[in-house]
Order: C-alpha cells, then structure tokens, then sequence
C-alpha cells in the first residue's frame, strides 16, 4: 500500500510577547530550521524605507487600496500604528493553509485575537513571557534601541499584554533561549500532527484495514 502522507493542512502559528521577551529572535530561529514556514508578509500604507524590497518585507499600497480591502473584509487582522495603517492580507493566508504550508505570525495579542476569530481551526497562538519585568527592562536598556522613554512605555505595554496572555493556546517562560526555542519548536511539530490537520489519515486508515495479510 502506498504510504503517502498527504494530503495536510497548514498550520497557522501566531507567536506574541511583551517587546523584549524575545519574540523575534525565537521566531527567526524556527523558520531558520524550518525551510517550509512561511512568515506573514503584511501590507502597509507607510512609506517604503531604505533597504526595504516590496513584497518581501511588505506589501506597500496607498490609502485607497487598502480602504477597499478593508471594505471587502480582505484583512485578518489589521491596525492604525502611528498614522500608518498594516494589514494582513486574507487569501494568501488561506491559499498556504490549503495546500498545506505553515504560516507564521510575529504579531501583538491583539491582532492574535482577531486572527484566531476569523481562522479557529486553523490558528495556534503562543504567548512568550519574559522571567520579570525587572528583567525585561534589562534587555531593553541592553540592546540600545530606544530612549528612556521609550522603554518605560514598552514596559507599561507589556502589562497590558501580559494580561491577555490567558487567551493564548500555549504559555511559556523565555529564561533560557535554548530551552523556550525547543519549548516553540516541540509546539510547531506537535500542531502539525494533529489529527484535524492531516487529511490523508482517514483514507490511510482505510486501506490499512483492507489490506491483505
């Protein structure tokens, strides 16, 4: 009998944490040893900045194109973010679930949540925490990036997050990057077996009880 494995269903992986938790750099890992995820490309009404390539880093429209795709309900997700507004686009999304590529999501809880409203078989969402908020402050005086103001309203926001990280399907503590990076990592494979997904088991199934022996 033939012991093909297809055909499956992507898995949608939305990952969030407060600024600082690591998010990032756990999430460029995963898709680093993982060649068939696919990380959202998300449309934006802003500028194209030096060094940026459209369409890969993102899709850049005007105000009126993204108005009509907001009217067409074309979006999952999308928001207002110091005058500009991002999106992400809905059919490229469903077109990789369909065929069964994964799609990864590097997003706030709140576009988590509009995700998993609009896609609830297919969403899982991970929040990271950071150990404290003491050490959250130190990675975000350590890496430069921000003013001081900045940083203590990144970490106001973090409380905000932080509160909603109930909502999420799976919760970890990122003290060790190691450690959290196996902990996303055993997460991603364990979502893409899921019965739900794999559509080639019940024919499978099947012909394993009909088989001859």
């Amino acid at each position: 009998m033939s012991n093909d494995r297809t055909p499956r269903r992507g898995v949608l992986l939305i990952v969030a944490s407060p600024s600082g938790a690591g998010k990032t750099s756990l999430c460029r890992r995963l898709m680093a040893d993982h060649g068939g995820l696919e990380l959202s490309v998300s449309m934006t009404t802003r500028p194209i900045r030096p060094g940026e390539v459209a369409d890969r880093d993102y899709h850049f429209v005007d105000d009126a194109e993204f108005d009509r795709l907001v009217e067409a309900d074309a979006f999952l997700e999308w928001a207002n973010v110091h005058g500009a507004r991002y999106g992400s686009p809905r059919a490229p999304i469903d077109r990789a679930l369909a065929e069964g590529r994964d799609v990864l999501f590097d997003i706030d809880w709140q576009g988590a949540r509009d995700i998993a409203e609009k896609c609830p078989g297919d969403a899982v969402r991970v929040f990271i925490l950071p150990p404290s908020l003491a050490e959250l402050r130190r990675r975000l005086v350590t890496r430069s990036q921000d003013a001081e103001e900045v940083i203590e309203r990144r970490i106001r926001n973090a409380k905000t997050e932080i509160e909603h990280c109930g909502d999420f399907d799976y919760i970890f503590v990122n003290d060790d990057f190691d450690r959290s990076y196996a902990e996303l990592a055993h997460i991603y494979h364990a979502e893409r077996s899921t019965r739900a997904r794999n559509i080639w088991v019940d024919p499978y199934r099947e012909a394993l009880l009909a088989e001859k022996v």
